[in-house]
């Protein structure tokens, strides 16, 4: 049994699918390819993470290289360590999946997610490490890191340019992840006044029934202390939603169209230029050229965004599902870092999040619908249903869009439809996911 890298590294159920012999040998392949001399090796809360943690560390020193154990904290974290240290590095952590999954996040000397042609690599040598292991050879050495945190709290602060956001009352639901031990001393010293809810994770609580997946309780909990606003991270905090102070949600699309008005407002968008993937919705591109933003726009994946943002020398860009990344500030996605540029936009404009959220964009009704096939081959060339998405597209004209793909990682067709009213897309999507499975059955 192997591994296969999707859109954001390895993921499996813990001790099953990804057992620490296989994570043992990721850790070996891993150092292998990349070369490195060092790596930065954090986790989440997941009762799995020690011990999945330490086989790939285990890994790593058999090749002779070393690796900083930084403990828990968030993805982001481990990131903004590799690119101050030039060093690579590892998150033990399945994202917003429930505690019974954990993965495997690698990240490149100087904190960059890895390209499609490194990952294809590293699966190619930890295959054949698991047909036919060799000797270890040793060398390495583990050493732990009792200031990462405090690094990483000042380096969030520090994108504030010594503002505050005093007069600000926010709550913050932490996932039981591993933003638990240090958001709320974050927005603390930033000003704000804070409240924490789910942050006491027990390594079976992560992602239940909280965070940005689930942010209710968070909902509830912002109209109860009338405060004003809301932030809900994932479980290794690369992701956030908001909440303003009426109990709404303000997702990563109207994130990132704040923040870029903000930015052209200040004068430090970049080619007054975002990027954002083919599932953002057509509201956000309809505001964007309204206020003469150009959208570059990419296939699902943060770390797509970012090799469009490197490319094009741009600043800020992301996802829909609270993924937002502001390059100039940090190489990946970090959950904690947007909620601050958010909540300074916030402190700065003088008018609540709710007000903001409702003048940055108009949000069109979308619909998803993941339709499973018996094979995703041929979709490409199934010209009676790309007549069909045409069909739909002409009946949509310019208030409406069509995006159908495949899914990298099951036997899954995506079709997602947005329209003027939530009828017709509902309708419209219906009629394609029927189509779908008449043309992959």
């Amino acid at each position: 049994m192997t591994l296969k890298f999707g859109t954001d590294g390895v993921r499996g159920v813990a001790d099953e699918e990804l057992t620490p012999a296989l994570v043992m040998n990721l850790g070996r392949a891993t150092a292998r390819v990349l070369g490195a001399r060092t790596f930065v090796v954090g986790r989440d809360t997941r009762r799995s993470g020690p011990h999945l943690q330490e086989a790939f560390s285990r890994g790593v020193v058999a090749e002779g290289a070393d690796v900083v154990d930084i403990g828990v904290l968030p993805t982001p974290a481990v990131a903004g360590l590799c690119a101050a240290r030039g060093t690579a590095g590892a998150v033990v952590s399945a994202s917003h999946n429930p505690w019974t999954d954990n993965g495997v996040k690698v990240f490149a000397p100087g904190g960059s997610k890895l390209s499609d042609a490194v990952e294809e690599r590293l699966e190619a040598e930890l295959a054949a490490l698991v047909r036919s292991p060799d000797a270890e050879t040793g060398g390495g050495r583990v050493d732990v890191d009792n200031g990462a945190a405090d690094w990483y709290v000042a380096q969030l602060l520090r994108s504030l340019e010594g503002r505050s956001l005093g007069g600000l009352h926010v709550v913050l639901d932490c996932a039981n992840g591993a933003s638990s031990p240090v958001a709320a001393r974050v927005f603390t010293e930033a000003g704000a006044r804070v409240e924490v809810i789910h942050a006491e994770p027990d390594g079976t609580n992560i992602n239940r029934a909280c965070g940005s997946t689930h942010p209710d309780d968070l909902q509830k909990a912002v109209v109860a202390a009338g405060a004003d606003a809301g932030l809900a991270f994932d479980g290794d905090a690369d992701r956030v939603v908001a909440v303003d102070g009426t109990g709404a949600l303000v997702d990563g699309d109207r994130l990132i169209a704040l923040c870029a008005l903000d930015r052209r407002d200040r004068g430090v968008l970049p080619g007054n230029t975002v990027v954002v993937t083919v599932m953002t919705n057509l509201g956000f591109r309809l505001a964007m050229a309204e206020h003469g933003i150009d959208v570059v726009e990419t296939q699902v994946g943060d770390r797509y965004v970012l090799e469009a943002l490197e490319q094009g020398g741009w600043s800020l860009g992301g996802e829909q599902s609270g993924h937002v990344i502001f390059r100039d500030l940090a190489t990946t996605g970090d959950g904690l870092l947007t909620g601050l540029q958010l909540l300074d936009v916030v402190a700065r404009s003088d008018r609540s999040l709710a007000d903001l959220a409702a003048n940055a964009m108009q949000r069109f009704p979308q619909v998803l619908r993941n339709v499973r096939v018996a094979s995703r081959e041929g979709l490409d060339s199934a010209t009676a249903l790309w007549d069909e998405v045409a069909a739909v597209e002409q009946r949509l004209g310019s208030q409406g869009r069509v995006v159908l793909r495949p899914s990298g990682t099951e036997p899954v067709v995506r079709v997602m439809v947005e329209a003027p009213t939530q009828e017709q897309a509902e309708a419209e999507t219906a009629h394609l996911a029927a189509v779908v499975e008449k043309t992959c059955r």
